[in-house]
């Protein structure tokens, strides 16, 4: 007799949360007796007469509560389906197939529909609607909608679909591979590519009663998973909504489990699981590719993400594998190496009042008969001097300028160049260094050979935002050879930096750039809000080429963002803080809740007008991570918001001057950089409105936004 085994289903852990606390000890105690041995005797299971599936089986686990497990008539495989209370666990029963397809051989578990006529459960079309969208929306064969996961009981509704909105309402009602390839097909996406990806190659027949077979397919794994042992079900359980700890989407497993032949980037949209395959990978690499001794580097832009991201990684790693790992931001492994080595590593940043003091004494230099705004010369720093490690007046006069909207000549260089040399004579008397500066400080003692190689791998989180010089030092702490990089990002979120392109770094990506298309964070509503405000923008894949804002999906249906204005900002501020009250009534709670500001002056009326109808607030400053534990209304500006992710956004001051920030675009004359501004206070409104995950609120008083008016 084969070894019993139990697989656990997405949707029981979804079910499982939502029972009340004092109920889940029982559910627990259950669930291990049972996956422990799932045919004890004390197991007592009841045929469910008018289920969906002639294999479901109620098992009791308390006076009130029932399971809904799937016996198998043969083979050793039970599957727990979901856990609720005795009339809605039948009532589940009832609406839910759980099956493997005979085509694809994934185990697939969807909503029945209860109708004779399967169009009747799709909405009907606009009576105005032109004869045009009569037409089928998905006009293809049927063996190819079978082979991409449409079971055959559902190619009749399938194909009498002729809206967008009628596929949108057969969400559940369809396997969840299938209804993401049809979706991506109404969306515009060729026929080819969405085979490539979700199509199953022909081969064997299928035995449509094998489970263990089902289970070891990869479309099956995204909706069930075979718990090996007791200390990974108790850690389940006990965060029954931290899903992506075991279930991966296909697109992201085939990125995590396999040999790559080099560096691998992966783009995606906000909430697509860009850093969830970092992770996971970092787990994968540490188990079955780096030798004992060996270290993995995963790194990120800011302190906050890298202290977020080790926290999850700790729930997914071993101590013992955790000790291979090293998660830090970017800036902070950079000091810790210098020091490490004996070199000055006192890094100092544009705003903090030493870098200040040696800018002001090196403009006091600044030619007045050039006629040159300040920002010019802040720009040129940024922008040509520390990238290109400009130390001489003769470097500048070699220095490339490709990209700079202001053309300058050899003698007007000359007459520029005494406010850089001054500002790096001040920096060098006190004792300091540029980041750029100490990033090639490092560099150059891995290239002269004065220290080994730290890292057998790297993976980088957040690349957009990563400086070229940055990148030179990843790929210059790992060699390279198979599995050594991989780099996640999102131009449409690059809101710190400058653009760098990865093959310009070092980092040849050739045949193994990807993308992961859907979003798993927000609503698609929400989603396709915050993608128009990048619309007719063009965004690059971090090597040079496009990456389009289209092809991205979101498996959730909610309501549409909330956009409202005022006069005055006190009624901003009072309607605001009475939506919060509302929902705080609601049963959301307060931490589930942001308010977010292009600057901390937009949210700081608000966070006042809280604390004085007694309602707690929590401020995210740059120093620490959230943490979801501590109750209190977030507060956070849009740069502090970054990486995280809440139920409830209110984007408050979304109004003229402030988003884009006048400040920000009118610094500069130099028409480039002021494209390059402008793409970033797009970023980021768009990174604050996809943090929120089913509601968006974007609030003014006077003028709106220009972005918003337009949409």
């Amino acid at each position: 007799m084969d070894a019993l085994q139990v697989a656990i289903s997405q949707d029981f852990f979804t079910a499982f949360a939502n029972i009340p606390r004092g109920k889940q000890k029982k559910v627990n105690e259950f669930v291990s007796k049972f996956r422990t041995n799932p045919q004890a005797s004390g197991i007592n299971y009841e045929k469910i007469n008018d289920a969906a599936s002639a294999q479901y089986r109620s098992v009791r686990i308390d006076q009130d509560y029932r399971g809904i497990v799937y016996k198998p008539d043969k083979g050793s495989v039970y599957l727990m389906l979901w856990v609720d209370k005795h009339d809605d666990a039948y009532d589940w029963a009832r609406r839910h197939k759980c099956e493997v397809n005979p085509l694809t051989g994934s185990l697939q578990l969807y909503e029945a529909i209860h109708s004779d006529s399967p169009i009747e459960a799709l909405p009907a079309a606009e009576p105005a609607a032109s004869e045009a969208l009569a037409e089928p929306l998905l006009p293809y064969r049927d063996r190819e909608l079978l082979r991409l996961g449409v079971p055959e009981d559902r190619l009749e509704t399938v194909k009498a679909i002729t809206t967008p909105e009628q596929l949108d309402a057969l969400e559940g009602k369809l396997p969840v591979e299938a209804f993401e390839a049809l979706s991506f097909l109404a969306e515009g996406l060729g026929l080819e590519e969405v085979m490539q990806e979700y199509a199953v190659p022909d081969g064997p027949e299928v035995d449509t009663q094998d489970l263990e077979a089902a289970l070891a397919r990869v479309q099956s794994l995204r909706k069930f998973h075979v718990v090996e042992d007791e200390l990974e079900l108790q850690a389940m359980l006990e965060a029954p909504l931290e899903q992506w700890r075991v279930f991966l989407h296909p697109a992201q497993r085939k990125l995590v489990e396999r040999d790559w032949n080099g560096p691998v980037r992966v783009l995606g949209g906000a909430g697509t699981g860009k850093t969830v395959v970092a992770m996971h990978r970092a787990r994968w690499l540490v188990r079955h590719v780096l030798q004992k001794g060996e270290r993995l580097l995963l790194t990120t832009f800011t302190r906050n993400l890298a202290v977020d991201i080790e926290a999850n990684l700790r729930k997914i790693c071993s101590p013992a594998e955790m000790e291979q790992i090293d998660v830090t931001n970017i800036d902070a492994w950079v000091y810790r190496f210098l020091k490490r080595h004996n070199q000055p590593a006192n890094i100092t940043y544009a705003g903090q009042d030493a870098f200040e003091q040696c800018w002001k004494r090196g403009m006091q230099l600044a030619d007045a008969a050039l006629d040159l705004p300040d920002s010019f010369y802040r720009e040129e720093w940024e922008r040509v001097i520390l990238p290109q490690r400009v130390a001489t007046q003769k470097a500048y006069f070699k220095a490339s300028r490709l990209g700079r909207g202001v053309a300058l000549s050899r003698k007007q260089r000359a007459r520029i160049w005494p406010v850089f040399e001054e500002v790096r004579l001040q920096l060098h008397q006190q004792g300091l260094l540029t980041l750029p500066d100490a990033v090639f400080m490092a560099q150059d003692l891995l290239h002269e050979g004065a220290v080994v190689r730290p890292y057998r791998a790297a993976i980088v989180d957040e690349t957009q935002d990563m400086s070229p010089e940055a990148l030179q030092l990843i790929r210059g702490l790992v060699p390279e050879e198979k599995n050594d990089l991989l780099l996640v990002g999102d131009g449409h979120q690059r809101i710190y930096g400058r653009k760098a392109s990865l093959g310009q770094c070092g980092i040849n990506i050739m045949g193994r750039g990807h993308k992961l298309r859907i979003n798993y964070r927000t609503t698609e509503q929400i989603r396709r809000f915050a993608t128009a405000i990048l619309e007719g923008v063009e965004v690059d894949d971090l090597d040079n080429g496009d990456d389009p804002a289209t092809g991205y999906r979101s498996l959730i249906v909610g309501e549409p963002p909330i956009l409202k204005g005022f006069e005055r900002d006190e009624q901003e501020r009072s309607w605001v803080a009475d939506e919060i009250q509302r929902l705080l009534e609601d049963g959301v709670a307060s931490q589930e809740i942001c308010v977010v500001g292009r600057t901390a002056m937009q949210f700081k009326g608000i966070k006042a007008e809280l604390e004085q109808r007694g309602v707690e607030t929590s401020t995210i400053d740059r120093e620490a991570a959230d943490n979801a534990r501590i109750p209190g209304v977030r507060m956070a500006n849009m740069h502090r918001i970054k990486g995280l992710e809440f139920r409830v956004v209110f984007v408050v001051g979304v109004r003229k001057g402030v988003v884009p920030l006048e400040n920000a675009l009118s610094a500069t004359r130099d028409p480039v950089e002021k494209k390059a501004r402008d793409l970033n206070e797009r970023a980021l409104l768009h990174v604050a409105g996809t943090r929120a995950i089913s509601g968006l609120y974007m609030t003014w008083f006077g003028v709106p936004s220009e972005w918003l008016k337009r949409l």
